[in-house]
């Protein structure tokens, strides 16, 4: 069954509508900063046009001397150049070609052949924010003869018109321009980017909502760029992350399971292990040789239950600080592993008496407990633990003097059932301690193991040493 598509943005609130927003406002910013440029040069055309057309007058005007011009033709050969008068400045003369009644005033003058650009821009920006009559003169070599200047009065105010109606061409066009830009890019966007963009943001979307459901689970496009290398890193991610949903929903089921089966089966070892005191009492030399067999492979399994069990419900309640004796736990600890019956094990406690810790004692018990008997159990023939504060935290080092890890056993230390430092062992109860001192914000390591022995290092962070928490008496919590 196939997924119902989320509700998308309108397109007027979508990416595409904003790119298209951007390009059209990136179109219009690049006229604009074109604009000052190519108005600068509208108006130095026009004076062109104005030189040009003044020095065609004086050519007309070019008889024999013994004619006139009439000051009607006068008039009008000023006016078909648009000035009150012309002069041409040759190297050596300079000679007033016509003139109309001058205006009273010549408000400023221009030389072409001296202004810059910037000059010029600054210049046509003051002529379009003047207003009213103003009469300039502007200054230019002749066309096709740069040794002859021209000089012309002209008004400026049909500059002014002429300008904007210039601008107003750039505009019109600069919007046409940026319209159709931003809808091209607009169209190419919503193909290329913003589809696919939403196809995959609609398959995120719908795998959230049922991430069991294969359907859901986007299928690539076959594209060789960004988005379909995307599209098929998600698809891949999504084929994991429901393969993992599916194996953590079938671990849960078999832990359950397997927890009931522990916890009959522990109740019937509880059974055989009484049934085991009371043939351990037996006279007959035959029992009594295989009884010790019989009563450690009991205590093994009794154990091995406990421990699925502790493991399978999610370890053991957060922990209670209280303010204790370090150097009094540690001897309840080797008290309570007491020794290997087969060999004589040197236990030596290097805690300093008075060092003080905040933590569970009940639960840092169990964890010295564990890994003096894991020494213990591994051949060692000294087992010491140390302490000291240190930067605000006490670090506890568990060493011993056995043969060591294995490299096989010091790659999977801490996984369940997979990090036994012997034969017969089921690597709960390191991943076990872990995940207690853990739970105190601390952490357990291997520091070192070799031929000479193995160091474990607990710490234990003091965040809870400034709150005034009860000193707990050494006898337990």
């Amino acid at each position: 069954m196939a997924f119902r598509p989320t509700r998308v943005l309108p397109w007027l609130t979508g990416l595409s509508a904003r790119l298209l927003a951007l390009t059209c406002a990136f179109v219009m910013l690049a006229e604009v900063l074109i604009f000052a440029p190519s108005i600068a040069r509208f108006r130095d055309t026009y004076f062109e046009e104005r030189i040009n057309a003044a020095y065609l007058v004086s050519l007309a005007l070019n008889v024999p001397t013994d004619n006139t011009v009439s000051a009607e033709l006068a008039r009008e050969l000023l006016d078909s150049a648009q000035s009150f008068g012309i002069v041409l400045r040759r190297p050596h003369s300079r000679e007033l070609v016509l003139s109309h009644p001058m205006p009273p005033e010549i408000a400023d003058a221009y030389d072409l052949r001296e202004h810059g650009l910037v000059m010029q821009a600054a210049e046509a920006a003051m002529a379009m924010a003047r207003k009213g009559t103003r009469f300039i003169r502007i200054i230019g070599p002749a066309p096709h003869h740069p040794d002859i200047l021209v000089e012309t009065v002209i008004d400026e105010k049909p500059l002014r018109v002429a300008m904007f109606a210039y601008a107003n061409r750039i505009l019109v066009l600069s919007l046409i321009i940026s319209l159709i830009t931003g809808c091209l890019v607009y169209l190419s966007m919503q193909w290329v980017l913003v589809r696919p963009m939403r196809r995959i943001t609609e398959s995120m979307v719908a795998f959230r909502n049922d991430p069991e459901n294969p359907t859901r689970i986007v299928v690539p496009g076959g594209r060789s760029d960004e988005l379909g290398r995307a599209e098929s890193a998600l698809a891949s991610m999504q084929e994991g992350l429901r393969a993992a949903l599916r194996q953590r929903a079938r671990l849960a089921e078999l832990g359950a399971a397997m927890a009931r089966i522990n916890h009959d089966l522990r109740n019937i070892l509880a059974s055989a292990q009484l049934v085991s005191d009371t043939v351990s009492a037996s006279n007959d030399p035959k029992v009594k040789r295989v009884a010790p067999t019989l009563l450690g492979a009991i205590d093994r399994a009794i154990a091995l239950c406990s421990q699925t069990l502790t493991f399978a419900a999610g370890g053991s309640a957060p922990p209670v600080r209280r303010r204790f004796d370090l150097h009094d736990l540690v001897d309840e600890v080797f008290a309570e592993v007491g020794g290997v019956p087969t060999r004589e094990v040197r236990w030596m406690n290097r805690v300093p008496p008075g060092l003080e810790s905040v933590a569970d004692r009940g639960q840092l018990f169990r964890v010295l407990t564990n890994l003096a008997r894991n020494a213990a159990e591994a051949g060692a023939g000294a087992i010491t633990i140390a302490a000291r504060a240190a930067g605000g935290a006490v670090d506890i080092d568990v060493v011993d003097d056995g043969p060591g890890l294995s490299p096989r056993a010091r790659d999977r230390l801490f996984q369940p059932f997979a990090g036994s430092t012997r034969p017969g062992g089921t690597g709960l109860g390191l991943a076990i301690a872990r995940e207690l001192v853990r739970g105190h914000g601390g952490d357990v390591a291997l520091i070192e193991s070799g031929a000479e022995g193995t160091i474990f290092r607990l710490s234990l962070p003091e965040a809870a040493e400034d709150l005034g928490l009860p000193r707990q008496a050494a006898a337990g919590e």
